[in-house]
């Protein structure tokens, strides 16, 4: 019994030694390790890229950069503030309209409809995806603003106007269409990770509640949802630094006013769409660098986001229905 033993474990020694000498094996571990490489090499060249074109703008404005409101190329004073809070502003609204909305659809698609249904709207739902962002932009230019203006502000006024968020007169190009614009844009991302999220919950978790005499929205929102919460947060988040990023739809709509606004009716600007809207104008060193910086700052804020989405999923998965 031991000589067979013995041999076995020969013969499994010798496999091994034939398997770490396979070509390829060699040539797949080697091209895994160059692909892996290649994606860090590519996030460190962006990074040294604005870090090393932004240097004139870092040295001549310093950390007060991040809060001054003064964006005049003629005068060679530029400053961040306003850009981010439009930034922040629009990414925030929209994901708080999208991630309700996103939960809602996956839910139908995946608790609901029936096999055909969930094929056809859930095509739809990632159609909006392929839609390209200068088209959502000109949509909402032509067709949601004048929505908004004929019967969504004039209510808002009505009955939330003595609040600052919704005082003024409300025009097309304003950070409210811009942020609805965002909310539609980003819903895709939101629905269909979600919808994938609750398609990995085990049909166990969904008959146990059932067993025990649970309405089917008990069973989702106690079951279903609890224990896929680590990857909708992921999925918001992801929805997040897209809404933060995004850049055309955004600078056809917004306005693209260089200041601090305290109405979402009123016109703003945000980093991305700052960026495109005067880069080819840049005719100064200063100008072209603090360009730089603020796309430096907008990779900032998206590392963030990703990075507190990740500890926020890894807290709420360590727990018992994560």
């Amino acid at each position: 019994m031991f000589s067979i033993l013995s041999a076995l474990a020969q013969r499994i020694d010798l496999l091994k030694q034939v398997r770490r000498g396979n070509t390829g094996d060699v040539i797949y571990k080697v091209l895994a390790y160059l692909f892996g490489l290649a994606l860090l090499g590519i996030v460190v060249a962006i990074i040294w890229e604005l870090w090393v074109q932004s240097a004139f703008a870092r040295q001549e404005f310093g950390i007060s950069f991040l809060w001054s409101t003064s964006f005049d190329p003629v005068q060679a004073q530029f400053g961040a503030l306003q850009f981010i809070q439009g930034t922040l502003v629009t990414a925030v609204v929209a994901v708080s309209l999208a991630a309700p909305l996103g939960i809602g659809i996956a839910a139908f698609l995946v608790e609901i409809a029936p096999r055909r249904v969930n094929a056809v709207v859930g095509f739809l739902v990632e159609m909006l995806a392929a839609i390209p962002s200068v088209v959502y932009g000109l949509w909402g230019i032509f067709v949601l603003a004048p929505f908004l203006r004929d019967y969504v502000a004039p209510w808002l006024t009505a009955t939330l106007g003595w609040t600052p968020m919704f005082s003024g007169s409300f025009s097309g190009y304003s950070v409210f269409t811009a942020s609805l614009v965002l909310t539609i844009m980003i819903l895709p991302t939101a629905a269909a990770i979600t919808r994938n999220v609750l398609q990995a919950v085990p049909k166990e978790q969904r008959e146990g509640m059932l067993a025990l005499g649970a309405t089917r929205w008990e069973m989702f929102s106690q079951a279903v949802l609890p224990y896929a919460k680590g990857g909708v947060i992921g999925a918001m988040a992801l929805a997040l630094g897209r809404a933060a990023g995004e850049t055309m739809a955004v600078t056809i709509i917004i306005g693209n006013a260089r200041r601090i606004f305290t109405s979402m009716f009123e016109q703003g600007a945000t980093i991305a769409s700052v960026i495109a809207g005067n880069f080819t104008d840049a005719d100064s060193g200063a100008y072209v660098s603090s360009l730089f910086l603020l796309g430096l700052i907008l990779f900032a804020m998206t590392f963030t986001i990703n990075v507190l989405a990740r500890l926020l999923i890894k807290a709420t998965s360590s727990g018992p229905t994560g």
